[in-house]
């Protein structure tokens, strides 16, 4: 009864309960999809049609409860901040300083493509320039520190921190070009509208009812817009994770031909995963003798420029501003495969 009285202890109340519930459905996840894929449905293990449909079952629901609860927290924090606060932040900063300054921060924060969308509206509703947003968004799932630590196990401090050095490098110029090209007009219309009301909202004085509020508008208006793009984009993924052979591909990137870096990024960019899902294929390929540079490109391209990733982003990017993302990121990646390549 006082619970229902009290607006802020009853959400709080209903907010642990909702968290508790959410990491017990998170953690039955994995064994749930499989269970559906080899049990249910009778479908063999190491199958190409059995690994794509666990692959779906698995990462839909995971993927859209990141999301959700990204999202959330997104809101809560980014009620904090009005644009006004973040201008106060970067006044007297010249551009090249908050590009740095974001691909830095990119490295230390943990990204998935499920919250390119959020990230990219918080940024803009922030009043954070379109560029130095672009550094963010390219380095943090870049520059992995799960990749980070492999490298250095695998081949030391000085091939560690040439991948960190020409990721960061990626991040910066992509986003300077990009700022420099000033495409705000290929931001999608609805992204800025809400950067209005959210700027309304941000300068009032706000509670933490408000608040928990803010963050649960903010998951009705983003994740209902971007969950079927989210589906569409992991079917994708699926459909790669399931058909595309292993050793095809170690046999290709093996090659130290020049055209071996640009068919890696090829066939990088359309599937789906982060760096830590990417690992064990990175370890794979290199086992099996394919060229360092080559697969770091490979990688570089999974997480930097999936498809998956882009589909997403098509959300609040106009194609225009997609292809210049895209052909930006894609030449860096492309240098760094051919510098490991040639040194190594």
């Amino acid at each position: 009864m006082t619970i229902s009285k009290n607006p802020l202890v009853f959400r709080i109340s209903l907010i642990s309960g909702l968290l508790v519930l959410w990491a017990l459905v998170y953690s039955v996840l994995k064994r749930f999809s499989e269970y559906l894929t080899y049990s249910a449905f009778h479908l063999a293990s190491g199958t190409h049609i059995g690994d794509a449909l666990a692959f779906f079952l698995y990462e839909t629901p995971k993927v859209i409860m990141l999301l959700t609860l990204i999202v959330f927290g997104i809101g809560v924090v980014r009620s904090f901040f009005t644009p006004e606060k973040t201008r106060a932040m970067l006044a007297g900063k010249k551009t090249f300083v908050g590009n740095i300054l974001a691909a830095l921060l990119g490295v230390v924060t943990p990204f998935c493509s499920c919250s390119a969308v959020p990230l990219f509206i918080g940024f803009v509703q922030a009043g954070v320039p379109l560029g130095v947003t672009f550094s963010f968004l390219i380095s943090a799932p870049m520059i992995n520190e799960i990749a980070l630590v492999l490298l250095f196990g695998l081949f030391g401090w000085k091939v560690a921190a040439l991948y960190l050095g020409t990721g960061l490098a990626i991040a910066l110029v992509a986003g300077i070009v990009i700022g420099k090209l000033r495409m705000e007009k290929h931001v999608e219309g609805w992204v800025y509208d809400m950067r209005m009301n959210g700027g309304a909202q941000a300068s009032q004085k706000l509670t933490w009812t408000d608040r928990i509020d803010y963050g649960r508008q903010a998951v009705k208006d983003i994740v209902v817009k971007v969950w079927p793009y989210i589906v569409a984009g992991i079917l994708v993924g699926a459909a790669i994770h399931g058909w595309v052979p292993a050793g095809l591909m170690a046999k290709i990137m093996g090659a130290h031909a020049w055209w071996s870096v640009p068919l890696a990024v090829a066939i990088g960019i359309p599937m789906y995963s982060n760096a830590a899902g990417i690992i064990p294929i990175v370890e794979a390929l290199l086992s099996k003798g394919a060229a360092l540079g080559t697969v770091l490109a490979f990688m570089m391209s999974v997480i930097g420029l999936s498809l998956p990733e882009m589909v997403i982003l098509r959300k609040v990017l106009k194609p225009t501003l997609i292809a210049v993302f895209i052909a930006v990121v894609g030449v860096g990646i492309l240098c760094v495969g051919f510098l490991f390549n040639l040194v190594l």
